[in-house]
Formats: C-alpha cells, sequence, structure tokens
C-alpha cells in the first residue's frame, strides 16, 4: 500500500475495493465483505456525484446573463446542489454550453472536455449551442455542439430561462441515477434529454 507509483488522493468506487483488496484480499473475499464494500461504496459515491455538480464557467454569448442568473439569489442553484461555477476545468464535471461554437473555438472547447475529470457530462444551453441558432449554417459557426463532445440534455430557448437550467439539471441528476457515474467513453448509448420534450 506504500508504493510511490498509486494515487490514494481520489477514489471511487472501483479503487476503494482494490486499495482494501491489496491489505486483506483473502480474509475479504472469505466474508464477502469485499462485495458489500463494493455496493456500498459505489452506492455513496454516486450519491456524491449527483449531489454535488459542478459545472464549468463557460459563458460565450447571452446565455451565459441566465446561466448568471441562474446562480444568482432569486434561483440560488446552489440550493439544489449544482455547485458553483468554476472556472478550472478540472474542478468541474459538468460543462455546460452556452452560445454559438465558432470553428475557431471548436479546438479549445474539446480541450476544455479531455482536461475535465471522469465521469463528466455536457448541457448545451440555448438554440445557438444545439442548432447554431441565427448563424444555422453560417460559414464560420457548428451546427452544435454535438459534433464536436456527446452531449447529456438540451435546454432549447433563446435565451433558455432560469428555471429550464435548473430543471436541466434536475434531469442530469436522474440520468445519473440511471446509468450511474460511468466514465462518458464506457455509457451506453441512449437518446440524450430534452428540456420541454414531455
Amino acid at each position: 500500500m506504500g508504493e510511490s507509483g498509486q494515487n490514494y488522493t481520489v477514489f471511487n468506487s472501483r479503487t476503494l475495493v482494490e486499495v482494501i483488496g491489496d491489505v486483506t484480499d483473502e480474509a475479504l473475499k472469505a466474508t464477502k465483505i469485499k462485495d458489500f464494500i463494493g455496493v456500498l461504496g459505489g452506492r455513496f459515491f454516486n450519491w456524491a456525484q449527483r449531489k454535488s455538480l459542478f459545472p464549468l464557467h463557460l459563458g460565450i454569448k447571452c446565455c451565459a446573463i441566465e446561466m448568471g442568473q441562474t446562480g444568482g439569489p432569486r434561483y440560488d442553484t446552489e440550493r439544489f446542489g449544482n455547485g458553483v461555477f468554476r472556472s478550472s476545468p478540472r474542478q468541474c464535471d459538468v460543462l455546460l454550453v452556452n452560445g454559438p461554437i465558432s470553428k475557431k473555438f471548436a479546438d479549445p472547447l474539446v480541450r476544455l472536455w479531455e482536461q475535465m475529470p471522469e465521469p463528466k457530462w455536457c448541457i448545451a444551453m440555448g438554440e445557438c449551442s444545439i442548432s447554431g441558432g441565427p448563424y444555422f449554417q453560417s460559414y464560420n459557426i457548428l451546427e452544435g455542439v454535438d459534433t464536436l463532445v456527446p452531449v447529456d440534455v438540451y435546454i432549447p430557448g433563446c435565451p433558455p430561462r432560469p428555471e429550464a437550467l435548473i430543471d436541466g439539471f434536475g434531469k442530469l441528476r436522474e440520468k445519473i441515477i440511471r446509468i450511474g457515474a460511468e466514465p462518458s467513453s464506457e455509457r451506453p448509448t441512449d437518446a440524450p434529454i430534452i428540456i420541454g420534450d414531455d
């Protein structure tokens, strides 16, 4: 357990079971407590993941005003467990894209997505990030952020209201409960959630 190559500061349920398994593997297998700790640890980490979503502060255009209003005192999205908007991708697990994505900004956006730790999710907020908005089929605007990164929740509107963004975070929480906190590359390819599509 004291090897210098192992990092014990960041745990998920699998690494927790591996650490415990390194110490007393045979005793835990004989008593079936290893499976119990794995299930209990998995449920705890899934609960912690969905109760503390930290979105990346990425305001591109007018939807950023509504995103800021969501974190303000009137709507106070922190009471729902959405956390504060972070400015470092290494501290975030939700990429909240709002605004048109130009071809020049595509590479930095993918770089931000790759710098985020797993498991990570993406929310496309507003018509510009979903389909290009009023810049649809423009020479320098991409037709949706889903051409670059996989999107989990779409929030339509121009700009969407703060209530819709709070509802989008709620739908993302339900998705995390349903599929668990799996890395984005290992998730099943299920349909993304569209807010307002009942």
